[in-house]
């Protein structure tokens, strides 16, 4: 007897990704538990060289005596690489699979700082924020669209913040390794034990099923299809915000390093931020699937715009402490809020791209923030910097807080099928 080795892939691709719940391949929790996992274990890896390098470049470089500008750019080219990546491999993913992609994106994060490993000038360390923000991007926007397109609308939030949750931890783990990596090893070998974790992420990855052929669709202009879902004014107000929120921390390190702030304090300190998200992102998730999503990300908004104004008054560890907790707060329950909300929005189809869209969002407000930061400093000082980015980002929130996000066919005409709708999903909105 023959052995069709076409049909058991494709068998083990149907009992991972079952279709036949309903005409978008919704599916439950339990469906989707062979996924989550492996993907979970991955993030952490890679989340804990992309968290612990921006500690690392940026001290590396004040050390090598770069300018403010300089440094501040290190981060708005990580912006470009997110905002070009994001919705590269977003739509890549939609039609050539995401399983391969995750692992030649967590090889490319490796690859990205192995090079850091010889020391090399200060234009190299630069441009390799680039090209590793632009691998990371593709990596976290296709572990998200897996699990969205795996999970039922009731349960999509939830699904999705495990696997945010346990990015958040890497990047804790990161912050706290990189200073202590810093203070023991120094920067070659810190960057060496960072390019050998994003390894063993990708070998992680080969544990997923392999999935079905992706679904052909129309093609269609991205801007579009955001008019059509009603998403204009989350993306644009995400800009906003992601301006105010890279602006103000572009050049923390490098204020916390004037207070007299040593490295391990840092890193502890900023820990608090992806420590916060770990649990917060799973209570938001919870939160998103049973009161709305609009409430949960209009928090993340609201706290964003409040978050530069804490900075402005904090002068010791204790206030910057505080300040990166809210900004965990303020993060998770924006994107666990925004993606669930993307998520049901649009069809399963092309959730890599619009959530890849919305990545793309993030990086270019992120790339315009720490720009205008390094060139503000030297004019109005940190704390004028600071209030600066608390007025955008409080134009953000107030050009999402008088959106009622209608569902296409209400307001807002579309072409395509969106997601499954959960119960919870407007919030109570009309």
């Amino acid at each position: 007897m023959r052995l069709n080795i076409a049909s058991v892939l494709a068998t083990e691709a149907e009992t991972a990704y079952p279709r036949g719940v309903n005409a978008l391949g919704e599916v439950t929790v339990r469906a989707s538990g062979r996924i989550t996992l492996p993907l979970a274990m991955s993030a952490v890896l890679v989340a804990v060289a992309s968290g612990g390098l921006g500690m690392l470049v940026q001290l590396f470089l004040k050390d090598r005596g770069a300018t403010m500008f300089l440094i501040s750019a290190a981060s708005s080219l990580g912006s470009v690489g997110v905002l070009v990546g994001s919705y590269f491999w977003g739509k890549l993913s939609d039609r050539a699979g995401r399983r391969g992609l995750l692992i030649l994106t967590a090889l490319g994060v490796a690859a990205a700082i192995s090079v850091l490993i010889p020391l090399p000038g200060n234009g190299v360390v630069v441009a390799t924020s680039f090209a590793r923000a632009f691998m990371d991007v593709g990596f976290a926007s296709m572990s998200l669209a897996m699990i969205s397109a795996a999970s039922a609308a009731t349960n999509r939030a939830r699904g999705m913040s495990y696997n945010s949750s346990a990015r958040s931890l890497g990047f804790a783990l990161g912050a706290l390794g990189a200073g202590v990596l810093l203070e023991k090893l120094g920067y070659r070998n810190g960057f060496l034990v960072m390019a050998l974790l994003p390894m063993v992420g990708a070998a992680l990855i080969l544990r997923l099923p392999r999935e079905p052929r992706p679904v052909a669709h129309p093609r269609q202009l991205a801007w579009r299809a955001l008019r059509e879902a009603g998403l204009t004014r989350l993306y644009i107000g995400t800009i906003l915000r992601q301006f105010g929120t890279n602006g103000a921390f572009a050049l923390l390190y490098v204020y916390m390093d004037e207070l007299g702030i040593s490295p391990i304090m840092m890193g502890s300190v900023s820990s608090l931020n992806t420590l916060t998200q770990v649990l917060a992102l799973v209570g938001f998730g919870w939160a998103a699937d049973r009161v709305g999503r609009r409430k949960v990300f209009l928090l993340g908004f609201g706290l964003s715009a409040l978050l530069p104004c804490i900075l402005a008054v904090s002068g010791n560890v204790a206030m910057m402490a505080v300040s990166y907790t809210v900004l965990g707060l303020a993060f998770s329950s924006l994107y666990i809020g925004s993606t669930a909300h993307i998520g049901d929005r649009v069809p399963v189809e092309r959730q890599g791209t619009m959530l890849g869209l919305f990545e793309m969002a993030r990086g270019f407000g992120g790339l315009l923030g720490p720009l205008l930061a390094g060139a503000v400093v030297p004019l109005v000082g940190f704390r004028g910097m600071f209030l600066t980015m608390a007025g955008v980002s409080g134009a953000g929130f107030l050009l999402v807080v008088g959106e009622r996000f209608p569902f296409p066919g209400r307001g807002a005409p579309s072409t395509a099928k969106p997601a499954a709708r959960s119960p919870a999903v407007d919030g109570g909105s009309t």
